[in-house]
């Protein structure tokens, strides 16, 4: 089953959106008979985990929701996320969908290094207004990927994990950036080939 999340607040003009769409397009086709979720974290926001949820997580009767949430996350055999760099980092609804999801039953053993979601596949699309490659000025201002894989590592995601990045994104919005258009239409045109690749090789 693939398990498409976006977290981009624009419905128009959105990088990620295109570019998760015609990973989830290339993957239904490649996997006719597979299950397909879709969940819009801007569309349908999540609440922020509070002392009630946490409370519950302490108790026998868990939070509905997250009972909800982390039974997309278990049924999927690959993870397609769309997130585009909001202050260096990931959107907010981004995070509290990992706050609700990435809790200790999921966590790997520290001796195995073995947890319940380690064997699944991860895509992360990314769109950055800017460049953060390295070798850019930029680069050490990136805490998007390395934070990703900082709490997928946590539960074992980090195995078959892949980050796409559509960079430059508003070279065609300011004019500051104007000298960057070409390498943007290029950016975006590779992330939208790996991404169709990808698709054809995951479960």
């Amino acid at each position: 089953m693939l398990l498409h999340i976006d977290s981009s607040p624009r419905t128009q003009g959105s990088v990620t959106r295109e570019v998760t769409a015609a990973f989830a397009a290339a993957w239904r086709e490649a996997h006719p008979n597979a299950g397909y979720t879709y969940r819009d974290l801007s569309a349908e926001p999540l609440p922020h985990v509070d002392g009630e949820v946490v409370a519950a997580r302490e108790g026998v009767d868990r939070h509905e929701l997250e009972q909800r949430l982390k039974g997309e996350l278990r049924a999927a055999d690959t993870i397609l996320i769309g997130a585009p760099m909001y202050n260096f980092s990931v959107p907010s609804s981004l995070k509290a969908w990992l706050d609700w999801v990435l809790v200790p039953e999921f966590f790997v053993d520290q001796e195995t290094g073995v947890g319940a979601l380690t064997d699944k596949r991860v895509v992360v699309v990314t769109a950055r207004g800017g460049s953060y490659a390295p070798g850019t000025p930029r680069h050490g201002f990136d805490f998007q990927e390395p934070y990703l894989r900082a709490v997928f590592a946590m539960v074992g995601l980090d195995r078959d994990l892949e980050f796409v990045h559509a960079e430059l994104t508003l070279a065609h919005a300011r004019p500051q950036l104007a000298q960057f258009r070409e390498l943007a239409d290029a950016s975006r045109a590779d992330a939208h080939r790996v991404v169709r690749e990808l698709a054809a090789q995951s479960r």
